[in-house]
């Protein structure tokens, strides 16, 4: 099962991180010195991905200005002979022709922006990539969660699955958990936001989905779910009448951006991550920390 294209839903408002996203999108805040958007489509290719198809909205055109190439930048760069600066530019640029950019023209949920990319993603299996959400990991979490769809039949579905504190599991989507291979199991049932006490495990559903082109038809006429959006989950769970879902628990620590504690603590993680910021970056935390 080859997977060639990834959907990245970018036309969310971002409410809990305003005022930041009240005139920028929260796809571009950064964690250290890289947008969010920036590291998933980086995780994105690391997995394979050759088609990255963004679904937007109304003040999101600076997602499509930063994977487009400025001249006057590159210019000045040149002449300053900052050659540094000029390669970190060059090595995110993507290929002529690798991108697209679709509307979401009003917010009616997850579901509803992955069935605006039906006739763009076509007729063969795709990725779904929320942006929020990072792994810090590698390999990334999608490279882990394609290295498991090879093992599996043609029309596999595959979710990226994270353990949460069983008294918290009314807050996600929740999985069943039916017949272990590994890491990967099959999924016995899907529930969006089970009330407290009746989750049928505590393995919630990520931003990471490997999905069917079937699942557009699902959707097509899905109705509203929870919150009076078009929830993937409810078209995910028709999906599963016909086709097999995974669960993938993979491997690494991840970051909900969405939020201000998880965006402050992706930060210091992948601060310390990096060889040449850690260091530093330990050395103010213990300044901070001893007042």
């Amino acid at each position: 099962m080859k997977i060639r294209k990834a959907v990245f839903p970018v036309a969310g408002l971002g409410t809990r991180v305003l005022p930041a996203t009240k005139a920028m999108p929260k796809e571009m805040l950064t964690i250290v010195d890289k947008p969010l958007i920036q590291y998933v489509v980086d995780e994105a290719k690391e997995a394979g991905i050759e088609h990255f198809i963004f679904v937007t909205g109304r003040n999101k055109g600076v997602i499509e200005d930063h994977f487009d190439r400025m001249y006057e930048l590159d210019a000045t760069l040149a002449a300053r002979g900052k050659k540094a600066e000029m390669d970190i530019l060059a090595r995110d640029q993507p290929e002529a022709g690798a991108m697209s950019f679709t509307r979401q023209q009003a917010p009616l949920g997850l579901g509803h922006a992955v069935w605006c990319a039906r006739d763009i993603v076509g007729d063969e299996p795709f990725a779904v990539v929320l942006p929020d959400e990072l792994v810090l990991h590698t390999p990334g979490c999608l490279a882990q969660m394609i290295e498991a769809a090879g093992k599996l039949g043609e029309k596999s579905n595959l979710l990226a699955v994270e353990a949460v504190p069983d008294e918290l599991t009314h807050q996600y989507g929740i999985c069943g958990v039916g017949k272990r291979h590994g890491k990967v199991f099959e999924v016995d049932g899907m529930v969006e936001k089970p009330p407290k006490g009746t989750a049928p495990s505590n393995l919630s559903i990520t931003g990471r989905y490997i999905l069917q082109p079937e699942i557009f038809k699902i959707l097509e006429t899905q109705e509203r779910g929870a919150g009076g959006e078009i929830q993937l989950t409810d078209a995910m769970i028709g999906l599963a009448k016909t086709q097999k879902f995974y669960g993938v628990e993979f491997a690494g620590e991840r970051h909900d951006c969405g939020s201000k504690p998880g965006f402050l603590r992706a930060n210091i993680a992948f601060g310390l991550a990096r060889a040449e910021l850690r260091e530093g970056l330990r050395a103010e935390m213990k300044k901070y920390l001893g007042k």
